[in-house]
């Protein structure tokens, strides 16, 4: 018996179906199956064309740009006022970039407006003017992203008008949290003492050599050991170079450069007898001051001897670097100070500081102040902004051996075995010297002092070892990551490495004032500019330039105006030499008749036949 067969199987929908009114839905995994098209060839279905526009000769169609366009300005001033909206609708109630306080853009603009170039070029005014542009826009920027310095500079204070001088260091350790109270410690090195000390300067590690040949390198965070070595020879100094892995240590006879596993990398014979080293960072120089008055200049980054300057004064033992300007100052035992320049072969400025010999000298980060001490007991602070007068001074008990200053100001004085930390109202102003900030007595007599940079610790090495004490305020809170970054990897430190080579200041390029070199010398322009006058005897700059006609029938080609215009000068300028000439004929002829002239109302001469 045979059954009808169901709609859904083989059997087409009517067409009044809702079957059939529905479309099959396609799905990605099924062919598509097209009706099988009629025998014969395929028709092509004619298509219309439009017209293209019509294109004038001899233009070119601009070429599309790779970049975006800018975006054009709006031709209604209504526009302009009206306020963005956003996805959701809703209008921004504060359009427009975050204002910047004046006063904190005033503090990081470099460009003195004041001072103006004289009778300017209309193109010389103009990139004037888009540098001026520029220096305010990115002003600016860093007052506005002055907001993401989070951290603060610390501070101590007494209770009721408590005298801070009178806070130990275990008061202190007490009061901080365990990570700051970790800072704080002891190396008992009394075996191979005194100590002299260097920190890096991304301030995470530290650098330690002892009188007796102890050298040693270490992270002084995590206390974690890089080398340690005997050189078993006396050490005088000891400094980092432009990073960690390079060490230089003065030693007894020569100057040596180690790496941070503690393998000697050279021996530099041309520095002998070193007492003291300082490294200027953004020139790749390490100056070194010896027993035999030389003040000698390496470049690290070439490895050659930039120049040996003879200070004729005897053994210097006595040096530090100014921070501001990369210039080197010189204690000498007559009482003075020296300022010295690589490019220079006397020094800068010589003034007389004591009446006894300079025991020690140190320049403030920002290069305005500097102290020093004699064997007079006296601690002086010096003016460097041109007048080179004291500011304050001081008498101490006994003199200072050793002194510092921090990144905030805070200077420090060694004297047997004490420390006495001033501090100053402010971060630009000097310390007082009235009153100590700190005091602190260790168990040896100091011979090295220096602060941490970016944090509030100061490292002082003595014949006993070394002692890391907390300076609250002392340190900048806040670093430059692409600068001195702590916290760096390898990969970091190395793309910096090759960054700061790009950027090395040449070493021709120190002296007193660094924004001297950006300025024009007006004086020695005019005087150039009349011997010059003198030498051709007329102005060229008086008369406009003479500027040729553009002919026809290819005769204004570049080399044609070339040679008319040379022509052209060349004429005026031989009519000017002979009209010079002929004036300076003139001149002489003159002065010779007035030679020969006959004075009035005086009686002819016998002689007077002689005269030509």
């Amino acid at each position: 018996m045979e059954t009808a067969p169901k709609p859904g199987k083989g059997v087409p929908p009517k067409k009044d179906s809702p079957q059939a009114k529905r479309k099959k839905p396609w799905r990605y995994w099924e062919e598509d199956v097209t009706p099988a098209a009629p025998a014969g060839p395929p028709r092509k279905k004619a298509r219309a064309r439009e017209p293209r526009p019509p294109r004038s000769k001899g233009v070119r169609g601009a070429p599309k740009s790779h970049f975006g366009r800018k975006p054009q300005a709006p031709k209604n001033v209504s526009d302009r006022k009206k306020p963005r909206r956003t996805l959701s609708g809703a209008q921004d109630p504060f359009p427009g970039p975050a204002p910047a306080p004046a006063e904190v853009a005033r503090k990081f603009c470099r460009i003195d407006k004041s001072k103006k170039l004289p009778h300017s070029k209309p193109k010389t005014r103009t990139k004037l003017e888009t540098a001026e542009a520029q220096e305010e826009e990115a002003s600016v920027r860093a007052a506005r992203a002055e907001l993401l310095l989070a951290e603060e500079p610390g501070f101590l204070e007494g209770e009721d008008g408590e005298d801070t001088a009178k806070i130990l260091q275990t008061d202190i350790v007490e009061a901080v949290d365990i990570a700051s109270a970790a800072k704080h410690f002891d190396l008992n090195l009394r075996q191979f003492g005194p100590y002299r000390l260097n920190y890096s300067r991304t301030g995470r590690h530290l650098a330690l050599g002892g009188r007796r040949g102890h050298v040693a390198a270490l992270d002084w965070v995590t206390k974690k050991l890089m080398c340690e070595i005997n050189v078993m020879e006396a050490v005088q100094d000891i400094h980092f170079l432009h990073s960690e892995t390079l060490l230089a240590v003065a030693q007894n006879r020569w100057l040596y450069i180690y790496d941070n596993q503690g393998i000697e990398l050279h021996c530099i014979r041309r520095c002998d007898r070193v007492t003291r080293l300082e490294f200027l960072p953004f020139h790749f120089l390490l100056a070194t001051a010896s027993e035999t008055g030389f003040l000698t200049y390496l470049d690290v980054s070439v490895g050659k001897i930039v120049t040996a300057l003879n200070a004729r004064a005897g053994r210097l033992s006595v040096m530090a670097q100014n921070p501001y300007n990369a210039v080197i100052h010189l204690g000498h035992s007559n009482g003075t100070v020296s300022l010295w320049s690589p490019a220079v072969k006397e020094p800068l400025v010589k003034t007389l500081c004591h009446r006894g010999a300079v025991r020690a000298v140190a320049v403030d980060p920002t290069g305005t102040y500097m102290a020093t001490s004699g064997l007079d007991h006296q601690l002086k602070i010096f003016d460097l902004r041109g007048t080179f007068q004291p500011l304050s001074a001081r008498t101490l008990p006994q003199g200072a051996g050793h002194l510092a200053f921090s990144q905030r100001g805070l200077l420090v004085a060694g004297m047997g075995d004490v420390v006495n930390i001033w501090a100053g109202p402010g971060k630009a102003s000097p310390p007082t010297l009235e009153q100590p900030y700190l005091t602190h007595r260790l168990s040896g007599h100091v011979h090295g002092l220096q602060f941490c940079p970016f944090e509030d610790v100061l490292g002082v090495g003595h014949s006993g070892g070394m002692t890391s004490m907390l300076v609250p305020g002392s340190a900048e809170p806040n670093f430059d990551g692409l600068e001195n970054n702590p916290y760096r990897s390898r990969k970091q430190r190395q793309e910096w490495e090759v960054k700061a080579l790009l950027e090395k200041v040449p070493a021709e390029l120190i002296c007193l004032d660094p924004r001297a070199l950006a300025e024009v010398d007006v004086v020695t322009l005019e005087q150039q500019k009349k011997e010059r006058i003198e030498r051709l005897g007329y102005d060229p700059d008086a008369k406009a330039a003479f500027q040729p006609k553009a002919k026809q029938k290819g005769r204004s080609s570049t080399a044609s105006l070339v040679k008319r215009k040379k022509k052209v000068m060349e004429q005026e300028h031989r009519d000017k030499v002979r009209q010079s000439l002929k004036e300076e004929q003139q001149q002489q002829q003159q002065r010779q008749k007035q030679k020969t002239a006959k004075p009035t109302g005086t009686r002819p001469s016998a002689l007077d036949r002689f005269v030509r």
